[in-house]
């Protein structure tokens, strides 16, 4: 049941990351954050209150960390996502798989000889499907590091993601669902301090977004709470993996609606990532 919780975090996690990317596109990411985050604030809140949460204990610290991580994480993905090419940015993002399997592991978590097999082919995978960021724009100096930006700010998403997977980890074992609240409370905090300080004036999403917006909070903080179930179900090693591949669902998506194209690296890359999620499913079973 964990891998199946964790595989829907996947599917969750990235059709909000495209519609996030896709609405940073012509609004400030951070406006974006700040909107889709006081959505799902609301939700989760009404969750809280008809499950009687709201008196559990102990999440608070690990709920303000991981919002404080989060937002940061967010920002870095969703502007990586507005100026690189999705296919390529979210499995770089998803290599943050990493964090919490190394700390499992130092933590005594033991994964059978398939999991381990598989959680490494699965980031190998990963690894060739943000494939080589290419195109006219590379052939200068500045072009280069133009190209090279997303892929940067998706490698400082990616250790944010990261730590925020082990956090959330942690604080599922007080409150799945005040934690997630906390870390929403956060995002939305953070962000619109940014904006009030930094930013000034940040192009805001339209009226016509708030479907868009609604459905990248709600799916990124289900997401969330589909993970944290999984950890009680499956060791965070093997979760924290298999709710990493949702890249397989935005560079699907963006092939869809954006006309984005994998080359054959990539789809290496996604063959490879199945084939550890059947190693680990296997492993999780036997």
């Amino acid at each position: 049941m964990g891998a199946v919780l964790a595989l829907l975090a996947s599917v969750s996690w990235g059709s909000g990351d495209f519609l996030g990317g896709t609405l940073s596109r012509k609004a400030h990411p951070l406006a974006v954050l700040q909107a889709s985050q006081g959505i799902a604030i609301v939700a989760i809140l009404v969750v809280a209150i008809a499950s009687g949460d709201l008196g559990a204990s102990g999440y608070l610290w690990w709920g303000i960390l991981g919002g404080v991580v989060g937002v940061l994480a967010l920002a870095c993905f969703y502007t990586a996502l507005a100026q690189g090419t999705m296919g390529v940015v979210a499995p770089v993002a998803a290599t943050g798989a990493v964090v919490p399997v190394g700390i499992s592991l130092l933590q005594g978590e033991a994964p059978s000889v398939l999991q381990l097999l598989g959680i490494v082919v699965a980031v190998v995978g990963v690894v060739l499907a943000s494939g080589p960021e290419r195109g006219t724009r590379a052939d200068t100096k500045a072009g280069r590091q133009a190209a090279r930006r997303p892929l940067l700010l998706a490698g400082i998403a990616a250790l944010g993601f990261g730590g925020t997977l082990s956090i959330v980890a942690e604080g599922s074992h007080h409150s799945v669902i005040m934690t997630l609240l906390t870390m929403r409370i956060v995002n939305v905090l953070i962000s619109s301090t940014l904006i009030l300080l930094v930013v000034r004036r940040p192009a805001r999403p339209g009226r016509s977004d708030l479907g868009s917006l609604a459905v990248a909070g709600l799916t990124d903080a289900g997401a969330n709470g589909l993970y944290a179930l999984a950890t009680r179900e499956a060791l965070v090693s093997v979760s924290s993996v298999l709710a990493s591949l949702y890249p397989a669902v935005t560079a699907l998506l963006a092939w869809r609606f954006h006309h984005e194209r994998l080359r054959p690296v990539q789809v290496a890359g996604v063959a490879a990532t199945l084939a550890g999620v059947a190693l680990i499913a296997v492993g999780s079973s036997s």
